[in-house]
């Protein structure tokens, strides 16, 4: 394995490699579906529970919106730098093309593999929570909720094999609707659903008390891992950046477009709940949307909201699909998986990979395990963001040649605030975590971060495992 920059320039290509497998990927996607699909991949299911979740650490108002306002800074000192680096490697696949060609196969083997498999999570999980809430519209599909969730992932494999034009139609129409219909939410909200003690000045009863000294400290770290958990989707592009028409270009616009758009909606919604309801009936909601429009639309509300949730979840799965299948694409063409993953139909799909991708999350679904897979793989999502910044570092100082359509703007101090915010929240979620495993005693099952440290030990030999079996195959 070498990390020189010759090596690294030639072994990746700007829109993926031809050399292996058939068929190449379509450059015809522009800024507008790099908004929908990070918006499609944001807003999805966290927006029902993380404002009860932090309402519930942080029982005040200011605070509440602060931290998404935080996440939100942090998410746009990250996109300067993904611009960049997504403008300068224009590859399908996501931050795994980025830590590979910065750092090494190693570290590219380990964000891609963790990526792939909380992406394939990730749309197990929401096909279930459709089900759910289409189980809630329309009781007789009551126990029927596993078959849904399995006809939706199989659906989206159908619907993906015709080829991006047909996934990327389904995008921007799906995120178009859901934009839509939270904009006209948050309108109504605000014209119709003001309650004098929505920002209460005295404490209820009933309300929790705000912690002080190291518990608010704890508490405000909790609350940003939330914040920036459910914001995560806002790079959406980076995965299809081998797709896009003009992506020296595109692929900032989309990346910065996504960011404004996916706050702008979290942070409407959230005062709009707000404006709604008072902060005690917020704290500890496991659906305050769904309160918030129940206020609004009286017994129609819970039936508005769900309907707008299953849109929201249904344009989140498109994007999950085609995410997932071009990671294990990418990784394909560098032989870090077997090359027939690197195929691609006349559509522009990479087929075997798409359908690696849905057996896995059938899997996922039967055996009931993406909860705890995502809860796993929760501690690498923040690491690949950390590796994503350090690689642009590193690139930086190694590859000073490098085309770079765009560069980051604050360069190095936003690479830099980005960075150090990552590397605080990867350690306080494992503090956090083995924190909790200590004060209770209890450490079986096992710890999502201990599982995470599993993983990451028994990843080396899984990649010497891959290149030795691939070593030897031919285009």
């Amino acid at each position: 394995m070498s990390n020189t920059s010759d090596e690294s320039s030639t072994s990746i290509a700007p829109a993926g490699p031809e050399s292996r497998g058939s068929g190449k990927l379509l450059q015809v996607l522009g800024v507008w579906f790099g908004i929908a699909i990070a918006v499609g991949n944001a807003i999805a299911a966290g927006i029902v529970r993380t404002p009860g979740d932090i309402a519930k650490m942080l029982p005040n108002a200011w605070l509440f919106i602060g931290m998404w306002v935080i996440g939100g800074m942090y998410a746009l000192f990250g996109a300067s730098s993904l611009a960049e680096l997504g403008a300068s490697i224009p590859r399908s696949g996501g931050q795994y093309n980025f830590s590979r060609r910065a750092i090494g196969e190693y570290a590219g083997f380990v964000v891609g593999w963790s990526d792939w498999l909380s992406t394939c999570g990730t749309a197990a999980a929401i096909s279930i929570v459709i089900a759910e809430y289409s189980r809630d519209l329309f009781p007789v599909l009551a126990g029927h909720e596993l078959q849904i969730a399995v006809a939706l992932i199989l659906g989206f494999l159908v619907l993906q094999w015709r080829g991006i034009r047909w996934g990327s139609g389904t995008q921007l129409v799906t995120s178009t609707i859901k934009t839509v219909a939270f904009v006209v939410l948050v309108a109504a909200c605000f014209a119709l659903g003001h309650h004098p003690s929505a920002i209460p000045t005295s404490r209820s009863s009933t309300l929790p008390a705000l912690p002080s000294g190291w518990p608010l400290v704890i508490a405000i770290l909790l609350s940003l891992q939330a914040v920036v958990y459910t914001i995560d989707g806002w790079d959406g592009v980076v995965y299809v950046a081998g797709e896009v028409r003009t992506p020296g270009r595109d692929v900032p616009r989309a990346i910065f477009g996504s960011v404004f758009s996916v706050m702008g909606i979290y942070l409407l919604l959230n005062l709009a709940v707000l404006y709604v309801l008072p902060m005690n009936e917020i704290a500890g909601s496991d659906f305050a949307l769904g309160a918030a429009a129940t206020r609004i639309f009286g017994r129609y509300g819970d039936t508005v909201i769900r309907s707008i949730m299953i849109v929201s979840m249904l344009s989140s799965m498109n994007a999950n699909q085609i995410f997932c299948s071009r990671t294990l694409h990418a990784m394909s063409c560098d032989r870090l998986f077997f090359s027939r993953a690197s195929r691609v139909n006349k559509g522009g799909t990479p087929v075997l990979a798409l359908f690696l991708s849905t057996i896995a999350g059938v899997l996922f679904l039967l055996t009931g395990t993406f909860e705890r897979v995502i809860d796993m793989l929760a501690f690498f999502f923040v690491a690949n963001y950390t590796l994503s910044y350090v690689s642009l570092f590193v690139l930086r100082k190694r590859e000073p040649q490098m085309a770079r359509p765009y560069r980051a703007w604050g360069y190095p101090w936003t690479t830099g605030i980005a960075l150090v915010a990552s590397v605080v929240f990867l350690v306080a979620s494992i503090a956090t975590d083995l924190g909790g495993s200590l004060a209770t005693g209890h450490f079986w099952p096992p710890s999502p971060a201990v599982l995470a440290l599993a993983v990451l030990v028994l990843s080396f030999p899984v990649f010497r495992a891959l290149k030795w079996a691939t070593k030897d195959e031919t285009a």
